[in-house]
């Protein structure tokens, strides 16, 4: 195995571990012993109409926020965009999770809402996440261009992440199908730091599978928005110019798809996307 492979796999290796027991242990911390009130403004109800606790999401960016700043083979300024895009964009979500209103929905509501001078912790957490893309990618990009695509794909990434965090499990199964294969791509290309990168999020997601799939927590704002940021920022890292310019057309397409189009309908009418959906899940209850 190439050096470079094998620098990859420990840095993966390590990445991920981290970020997992991070995760585990932030989650368990924040849940265990918490004051009512505090439980109470972290809980929401889920599709059944039960009660479920969103601190998973600040779980997931402390985990991941951990593993950004420990994991070795990050060079300083990935390290830095790691911080900034992972740990700003899950700040942002969870501003949004704890005083955000259902007056305004999606990115076209909320924006149309500004538009009329009517400023929505959505948009907040829009132009936020926007800005926090733009501060990453300004650390790891060459020149205006590649820092303006990059800054974009980071925070369409992190947006649309959130628009699949509305079933048990869905949000990071989704992270999981497209960092597993960014992540094998950056090793058996020897992209260590890509490698590196790609498994700090992945790991932080898988520990927490368990309990988003048991329908005990979800990710919520601040956990998808994190997660996407956290795979668009190892994607951009890895990727050539024509590469990033299908990633950003591709999130593009899908968060305007999502306007239109329920994901939650499709995956419903589709076998394959339902079975995968359905995985680890409870069943659905009879109508």
């Amino acid at each position: 195995m190439p050096a470079a492979r094998a620098h990859g796999l420990l840095y993966a290796l390590a990445g991920a571990a981290i970020g997992a027991a991070a995760a585990r242990v932030a989650y368990a911390a924040f849940t265990r012993n918490r004051p009512a009130d505090l439980s109470g403004r972290w809980t929401r109800k889920n599709h059944r109409g039960e009660p479920i606790t969103l601190l998973e999401g600040p779980a997931f960016v402390a985990g991941a926020s951990t593993a950004a700043a420990l994991t070795p083979g990050l060079p300083g300024r990935l390290r830095l965009a790691a911080l900034v895009a992972g740990a700003g964009s899950g700040a942002l979500g969870a501003y949004d999770d704890l005083y955000g209103t259902t007056s305004s929905k999606g990115f076209k509501g909320h924006l149309t809402a500004l538009a009329r001078g009517e400023v929505t912790s959505g948009a907040v957490k829009i132009l936020g996440i926007g800005a926090t893309g733009l501060g990453a990618a300004a650390l790891v990009s060459r020149g205006p261009v590649d820092t303006l695509v990059n800054g974009a794909a980071i925070a369409g990434a992190a947006n649309l992440a959130n628009l699949f965090d509305l079933r048990p499990g869905r949000a990071i199964k989704v992270g999981l199908l497209t960092g597993g294969p960014l992540l094998a791509a950056s090793l058996f290309r020897g992209s260590p730091a890509a490698a590196a990168l790609a498994a700090v999020p992945l790991g932080a997601a898988a520990a927490l599978l368990p309990d988003d799939l048991g329908e005990r927590a979800m990710l919520g704002d601040a956990g998808a928005n994190s997660l996407g940021a956290l795979l668009g920022l190892a994607a951009v890292t890895k990727l050539g110019r024509p590469g990033r310019y299908v990633l950003l057309g591709t999130v593009v397409a899908l968060t305007a798809a999502a306007e239109k189009v329920s994901f939650t309908k499709v995956i419903a009418g589709n076998p394959v996307l339902n079975r995968l959906d359905m995985l680890g899940r409870r069943p659905v209850d009879p109508v």
